[in-house]
C-alpha cells in the first residue's frame, strides 16, 4: 500500500533523530513570512521602491515647487576691511543669502522626467514582486527538500529492516541446506549497502534542515511541519491560453520589460530637449551686517534667464545617441519577452501538469513493486526463485519509493515555478489571487 509511504511526508524529522528534539520547527506560513524580510535580494527590490517613490515625488514637485538654498557666512579680517554695509571699517562681517530658482521652460525635460519616474515606479514594483515570489520559490524549495529527506529517510529505514529480515531468512535457509552461502553473502551485500543508504540520507537531511533554519534567519537547523499530503495533485484552474494572458498582462517580467521601454522612451524625450531653449526664474535676497542675523542692509533680485543651446563639442549628440539606442534595445528586449510568452509559460504550465501526472504513474509504480517485492519474497521463502530476483524486487521498490517521493517535490516546485511567472499565487479553490 502506499499509505506508509504518504504518511512519511507528514512526519517531522524529530522521529527520525532523538538529537533533534528541541529543534524548531516551522509551517510553511511562517517559513515564507521569515524569508520575505530576511532575503537579501527582495530587501533590495524592495527599497528601490521606496527611492522610486521619492524619484516620483520629487519629479511632481519639479513643477511648482522651486528649488531653494539658504546660507549664512561669517567672515573675520585682519586688519578691518571697509564694509559695504556699514561704509567704516569692521574686523567682521556676516551674510545671509536665499537663492530660489524654477524652471519655467526646459524644452519638455520635465514631462520627460515625470513620464520616467513612473516607469520607474511600476518597474521596482513588478522587482518587487517578483523577488517576493522568487523567495517563496526559494523558501519552498528548501521547504519540501526537508519534507523529501524526511520521507526519502523513511524509505531507507524501511529498507534497512527489509534487508535484516532477510538476511535472517537466508542464513537460516543456508543454515537448512535450503540455499547456497552465495545467497547469505548477497543479502549481507545488500544490508550493508541499505545501511550505508540510510547514512546518505540522515547526512541529507541534517543539510535540509540546516539550510531551511539559514533561509529563516536561525544559525541552527530547524524542521518543516507537515503540510497536506498531495498524491493527487489538483488540475491547474485555468487552461494555458489563459495563463499566457495573465502572464502578459501582469507576470512581473513583461511589466519590467514594457516600464523599462517607458522609461528609456522618456529619456530619449529628455534628451531631445536639449536642443530647446530654456528659461529660468531666479530670486536671489541677501543682508550683510557685522553681526547675526544681518540686518543692516538688505538687497534682492528677480531675474528671468533664457539660455539657447548651440554646441557643447558634441557631448549632446552623444548622449542622444546613447539614449537611442537604450530605447532600441528595451524595445527589442520587450518584443521578445512578449513572443516567448507562449513558449516560458507553457513550459511552466506543462511541467506543472506532467509532474502531477507523475504523482499518479509513481503511485501505481509504488503498488506494483510492493506486490512484486511480496511475491518474490514468499517464493524465496519457499525456494522458488533465486536470491538475485529479490533483490532484484527490493531495488524496484526502493527506487519507486523514491521517484514517487521526489514526483511530489517537483510538482510543488513546478506550481511556485508558474507562479512566479504569472506575477501570483494559484489558488486551487478559487482560480488565482
Amino acid at each position: 500500500m502506499i499509505l506508509p509511504l504518504l504518511a512519511a511526508l507528514q512526519v517531522t524529522s524529530a522521529q527520525s533523530s532523538p538529537a533533534q528534539d528541541t529543534m524548531p520547527v516551522v509551517t510553511l506560513a511562517e517559513a515564507l513570512e521569515r524569508a520575505a524580510r530576511l532575503d537579501p535580494n527582495y530587501v533590495f527590490a524592495a527599497g528601490q521602491v521606496t527611492n522610486a517613490e521619492w524619484t516620483r515625488r520629487a519629479a511632481v514637485a519639479l513643477f511648482i515647487v522651486p528649488s531653494v538654498t539658504v546660507s549664512s557666512q561669517w567672515t573675520r579680517y585682519y586688519p578691518p576691511t571697509f564694509n559695504l554695509a556699514t561704509f567704516q571699517p569692521a574686523r567682521q562681517s556676516v551674510t545671509a543669502l536665499i537663492d530660489a530658482r524654477l524652471d519655467v521652460f526646459t524644452g519638455g525635460q520635465k514631462l520627460a522626467g515625470f513620464a520616467s519616474s513612473g516607469a520607474l515606479l511600476e518597474g521596482t514594483h513588478a522587482q518587487e514582486l517578483q523577488a517576493r515570489l522568487t523567495t517563496a520559490m526559494n523558501t519552498e524549495s528548501d521547504y519540501y527538500v526537508v519534507l523529501t529527506a524526511g520521507a526519502l529517510l523513511r524509505v531507507a529505514e524501511d529498507q534497512v529492516q527489509r534487508a535484516e529480515q532477510q538476511f535472517s531468512v537466508a542464513r537460516a535457509r543456508v543454515t537448512s541446506g535450503a540455499a547456497v552461502q552465495t545467497d547469505s553473502l548477497q543479502l549481507k551485500l545488500g544490508l550493508t549497502q541499505a545501511r550505508v543508504t540510510l547514512l546518505q540520507q540522515q547526512a541529507a537531511l541534517r543539510a535540509a534542515q540546516l539550510q531551511l533554519g539559514r533561509r529563516i534567519g536561525l544559525e541552527g537547523p530547524a524542521d518543516a511541519a507537515p503540510v497536506p499530503s498531495d498524491s493527487v495533485a489538483p488540475a491547474l484552474p485555468f487552461p494555458v491560453q489563459d495563463a499566457v494572458a495573465r502572464a502578459l498582462a501582469q507576470g512581473p517580467s513583461w511589466r519590467i520589460a514594457r516600464a523599462n521601454e517607458r522609461a528609456t522612451r522618456a529619456q530619449l524625450w529628455s534628451q531631445r530637449g536639449n536642443y530647446l531653449p530654456h528659461a529660468t526664474l531666479e530670486f536671489l535676497g541677501g543682508a550683510f551686517d557685522t553681526t547675526f542675523y544681518p540686518r543692516l542692509a538688505r538687497r534682492s533680485q528677480l531675474s528671468l534667464t533664457v539660455s539657447f543651446p548651440i554646441w557643447n563639442n558634441g557631448q549632446r549628440e552623444v548622449q542622444m545617441s546613447v539614449a537611442k539606442v537604450n530605447h532600441d534595445v528595451a524595445s527589442a528586449v520587450r518584443a521578445d519577452l512578449e513572443r516567448s510568452a507562449w513558449h516560458d509559460v507553457t513550459a511552466a504550465y506543462d511541467a506543472y501538469e506532467t509532474n502531477r501526472a507523475t504523482i499518479a504513474l509513481d503511485r501505481d509504480a509504488v503498488v506494483v513493486a510492493r506486490e512484486n517485492n511480496r511475491v518474490q519474497e514468499t517464493r524465496y521463502r519457499a525456494g522458488a526463485t533465486t536470491i538475485l530476483d529479490l533483490l532484484d524486487a527490493q531495488n524496484r521498490l526502493v527506487q519507486a519509493e523514491a521517484d514517487l517521493v521526489q514526483a511530489m517535490y517537483n510538482t510543488r516546485l513546478a506550481r511556485a515555478g508558474l507562479e512566479v511567472i504569472l506575477g501570483e499565487r494559484i489558488n486551487f479553490e478559487q482560480g488565482t489571487q
